[in-house]
């Protein structure tokens, strides 16, 4: 292939930009950027200063930033399949959602730490399925929620539980579960127990817009939007 060709086919890809995101953009740049001019100056020139740290899914039906009508620079936002924080392994290998993590607790400073799952999670579904054929050779999702093994194991054998109740169970004690291992951190933990960095659990129902919040008994508790 000649050089020729690796720029016609740039202009290709370039050409080929899906419309919907450009129009999106575009929107942005007439609407909201205006809006939030000084705001953009001021992140550009000072950094990040989030308070808050957000796991959550990515879902594109639970972005946290709408959910929590939050501006640029105020959260630190993680997104990987099914919300999971896997447990402190300094192995040499990659690891993103561990790397998040270090770089928002060592280096921004963030004060608070949410784990937020959501409904109809499908990384949850296919934690529960027992015969998921591979999405590929690779298997990266069969891997990935193999994390929550012990616990779908569990919840698929109670017998009492309908399908869709199992599958809100399983997304809330994975909560739980990635709570608990954030805490095998040691830099999480440190800061955990000298009070310095609280940790939170949320669950986001998509069909109705409820945000339910874990309490210190690990319960769930509805959040009354009306009050807010």
């Amino acid at each position: 292939m000649t050089l020729s060709d690796h720029i016609i086919g740039s202009e290709l890809n370039t050409m080929n930009f899906p419309q919907r995101l450009i129009d999106g953009y575009q929107n942005f740049v007439s609407g909201r950027l205006p809006e939030q001019r000084k705001l953009a100056r001021e992140l550009a020139e000072k950094g990040q200063k989030p308070d808050t740290m957000i796991i959550a899914c990515c879902d594109s039906r639970a972005a946290p930033e709408m959910i929590f009508g939050a501006d640029p620079g105020e959260m630190f936002v993680v997104r990987n399949v099914a919300n999971l924080v896997p447990p402190y392994e300094p192995d040499g290998e990659y690891h993103s959602t561990s790397a998040a993590l270090e770089f928002a607790v060592q280096s921004l400073k963030v004060k608070h730490i949410v784990i937020m799952g959501h409904g109809r999670c499908g990384g949850i579904s296919a934690a529960l399925a027992e015969d998921m054929e591979p999405l590929s050779s690779g298997d990266f999702i069969g891997k990935w929620v193999s994390l929550l093994a012990p616990t779908a194991a569990a919840v698929s054998a109670n017998g009492d539980m309908t399908d869709a109740e199992r599958q809100t169970a399983l997304e809330r004690i994975s909560i739980r579960n990635s709570i608990k291992n954030l805490k095998t951190f040691p830099f999480v933990d440190s800061l955990h127990s000298e009070g310095k960095l609280t940790v939170h659990g949320a669950w986001f129902d998509i069909s109705t817009g409820e945000l339910w919040t874990m309490d210190d008994t690990g319960d769930f508790i509805r959040q009354d939007a009306a009050s807010a």
